[in-house]
């Protein structure tokens, strides 16, 4: 009797698996790529052009300043659905409907007309930037298992070169097709609209859609409905990292050019100087969760990324002009905490239900615990009449940074903490 796996029928389904993995293989690269450089764009861009938002909409300083943390409000409620979402319609076509959503949210929120239209039309792209953001990590973990450092690494520094030309490139852009904020922010929706392309073939064929590449074993494809992540001690720690390393790049992104200003430092050079900050995470972001794979506890590198961002925040608060460049690039480093966030993601779980879970806890919960920080900032200014206690508060939120970061970076994974908390009940 002729073994199954030897048939000719077999045989030719095996032959024609290859060249179909290796297509969509390639194509799941592109679509990674693709979708991260759209992930900031949308807050970035609104930040270059936020004093033009608030004239042209009539918007109060109150308003204005709550949206700075809306970004992080809707991270944390739209990310929690992904899992969900990822679990009945497969990862590949809710990251499709993201980008989909982005591009729409874009090409309305200048046009809509009045700040209730602006913000729904925030609020819709950054439900595509947030269901996009949790599923990036199991997507990497289900097609590159073996490959989780250097393709985490591919898609941060995709994200981080997204975020850095929204940051300088809005305003040039702005000025050079006509000076309408409306066309300098939604410019960005045509970058949205070709990350849809390669996600649409993925999210069409259900064989890459909802099941992982035939080379990743079993192990990795079983659903583990029974894991709850609040029971694991790491996936706290590791979620109060997220949210004090995002903590941290919100109030850069929302501040730290106010801060060069009053300084002394002239407008331009300041939104440079944020753009240099943002653009750190470039070749950082690649180079970060290669090293953090290659350890057993990603504890040293916490270490190390917190202490360029004491040493920043200590540097704008002796001599904010004076060594601004130097601070600029410190607080880069620093931010590139979020890539290694996203690497320990997919380092602390063993199935990509597993880090489906994680990164959706982690993300969701973070995000809400970054939600306060950029508001603090705004009230101690406004209060102190300067930068001195703000500046304090950033530099005090590293400590426990570094804390909990070493916590998250033990070597242990998620699944084994909530099986042995169940045996120990």
């Amino acid at each position: 009797m002729t073994p199954a796996a030897t048939s000719p029928t077999h045989t030719k389904a095996a032959e024609q698996q290859a060249p179909t993995r290796a297509w969509a293989t390639r194509l799941v690269i592109v679509g990674i790529v693709l979708a991260a450089l759209n992930l900031r764009p949308a807050i970035t861009s609104l930040g270059a052009l936020l004093e033009e938002v608030r004239d042209g909409l009539g918007m109060s300083g109150t308003l204005a300043g709550l949206l700075t943390s809306v970004p992080p409000l809707c991270f944390a409620v739209f990310g929690v659905m992904a899992p969900r979402f990822a679990r009945r319609f497969g990862p590949s076509a809710v990251v499709c409907v993201g980008m989909g959503a982005i591009a729409a949210g874009l090409v309305i929120r200048p046009f809509v007309g009045g700040t209730a239209g602006f913000l729904a039309a925030t609020a819709l792209a950054l439900m595509g930037i947030a269901v996009s953001n949790v599923l990036m990590p199991v997507i990497v973990k289900r097609w590159f298992p073996d490959r989780v450092g250097s393709m985490t690494g591919l898609y941060s520094m995709a994200l981080a070169l997204g975020t850095a030309l929204a940051a300088a490139l809005t305003v040039p852009m702005t000025d050079a097709l006509g000076g309408r904020w409306q066309t300098g922010l939604a410019v960005w929706a045509g970058l949205a609209v070709v990350a849809v392309v390669p996600w649409i073939p993925l999210a069409r064929d259900r064989s890459t859609a909802t099941a992982a590449p035939e080379h990743i074993s079993a192990t990795v494809r079983q659903e583990d409905t029974a894991l709850r992540i609040t029971h694991s001690r790491t996936a706290w720690a590791l979620a109060v990292f997220f949210g004090l390393q995002a903590t941290a790049a919100y109030i850069t992104m929302g501040w730290m050019p106010q801060i060069f200003r009053d300084a002394g430092v002239p407008a331009g050079e300041a939104g440079v100087l944020l753009a240099v900050t943002m653009a750190m995470g470039v070749p950082l972001a690649f180079v970060i969760p290669r090293v953090a794979t290659r350890l057993t506890h990603q504890g040293p590198v916490v270490v190390a990324l917190g202490a360029c961002g004491l040493a920043g925040y200590t540097g704008l608060y002796l001599a904010p002009a004076g060594g601004a460049w130097a601070w600029a690039l410190l607080l880069g480093i620093s931010n590139c905490a979020f890539p290694l966030a996203l690497t320990m993601v997919g380092m602390r779980a063993k199935s990509s239900v597993g880090v489906a879970k994680l990164s959706a806890f982690a993300q969701s919960t973070g995000y809400l615990i970054s939600i306060p920080g950029p508001l603090l900032v705004g009230v101690l200014y406004q209060h102190s009449g300067g930068w001195g206690l703000p500046i304090a508060l950033m530099a005090g939120l590293m400590v426990p940074q570094i804390v909990v970061g070493t916590l998250a970076g033990r070597n242990r994974t998620v699944e084994d903490e909530v099986a042995a908390r169940a045996e120990a009940a």
